[in-house]
């Protein structure tokens, strides 16, 4: 594989003293990842290597300013990097500081084009906030950055599922359900499926939001006010977009099997059988933004945190979905260019 065939991707470590470091050390010590990609980790180089040594990870580094990369090690630039003591599976304010100025550079990298796809690391919600940091994760702040509707969509092989909403508290999910929300979110999800997965004519379950879809009203009646009109109106235009179907039975009879994606109401709604489904090897994609952003589906792990136990499968597939969708961007640009050709006189 050439070297323009390869991807360069930007990296943020997360949080420190969760296992951020660890599974991006553990992903780049099988060497043959270097034939896919390029990495741009942005981190102080004393945690790298602190890293590398508490926890005997084999994966080679080279320090770098941007202008020149090494094609077969981790490439790390290297953020202030004074003296910072790990407390693993501990946050605080300093690691939280250093999970920021990781984000924001490798962002940055992102939007200068200096990098194709930007994967990051599980950051700690709470440690991370600062004047520049008030959001809820990693979404909202991307959305700012980058151009673009956002939408949270998970994706782990042929299973795709989207949420209508993510980190809201759950008594407030029933008042951001509102149809121009609703039609919003298929709308972002079609075009995902369409040109970051290249399937021309999506199939889209929406799930209802009360338990059996509300029974005609009896336990809500947002399903049949709200969920179902709206649904009715993309299938009126030839669109296969169905529902509401009830959740649980939903994914305990596999019916989700037939469709290309599924869009959930809420976080647990959508995250739980999309966890247990995925056998922790599912990705979080940004959908909806002018660039690409994906990360593992799990958390900083502080409870394993500097245990050396870390699993890096579902990082390494957040490498290669961002990978894939990259490629499947270009390809549909390329295709959209030629037949803008074609219809010209």
């Amino acid at each position: 594989m050439t070297e323009t065939q390869k991807t360069k991707v930007s990296i943020s470590i997360g949080d420190p003293h969760g296992i951020g470091i660890e599974i991006i050390l553990k992903a780049f010590e099988d060497k043959r990842m270097f034939d896919f990609f390029t990495p741009l980790v942005f981190a102080p180089i004393k945690l790298i290597q602190h890293y590398k040594k508490t926890l005997q990870i084999d994966t080679s580094v080279f320090v770098t300013n941007l202008e020149k990369l090494h094609k077969k090690q981790l490439n790390v630039v290297s953020l202030h990097d004074q003296d910072h003591p790990i407390a693993f599976g501990t946050p605080s304010s300093e690691s939280g500081g250093i999970a920021l100025a990781s984000l924001e550079a490798a962002t940055e990298a992102l939007k200068k084009e200096q990098a194709d796809i930007l994967v990051t690391a599980p950051i700690d919600k709470h440690a991370i906030q600062s004047d520049t940091f008030r959001f809820l994760g990693h979404t909202g702040y991307l959305a700012e950055q980058l151009e673009g509707e956002s939408l949270m969509l998970m994706v782990s092989e042929n299973l795709r599922v989207a949420l209508l909403s993510d980190h809201i508290p759950v008594k407030e999910i029933s008042s951001i359900l509102t149809e121009e929300r609703l039609t919003q979110t298929i709308q972002l999800l079609m075009q995902s499926l369409q040109f970051d997965f290249g399937i021309p004519k999506p199939k889209i379950a929406v799930l209802g939001l009360n338990p059996h879809t509300g029974d005609n009203g009896l336990i809500g009646k947002e399903d049949a006010d709200i969920i179902a009109p709206t649904v009715e109106k993309y299938l009126k235009k030839g669109q296969l977009v169905y529902g509401p179907y009830a959740a649980d039975g939903f994914f305990g009879s596999g019916t989700y099997q037939q469709f290309d994606a599924v869009l959930a109401m809420y976080h647990d709604q959508g995250l739980i059988p999309f966890k247990t489904l995925s056998f922790g090897e599912g990705v979080n994609f940004t959908a909806g933004l002018n660039r690409i952003r994906t990360s593992p589906d799990h958390g900083t792990a502080f409870d394993i945190a500097g245990k050396g136990i870390a699993n890096p499968d579902s990082f390494k597939e957040a490498l290669f979905t961002g990978r894939k969708i990259f490629q499947t961007r270009k390809m549909e640009k390329m295709l959209n260019q030629d037949h803008s050709n074609e219809d010209t006189p």
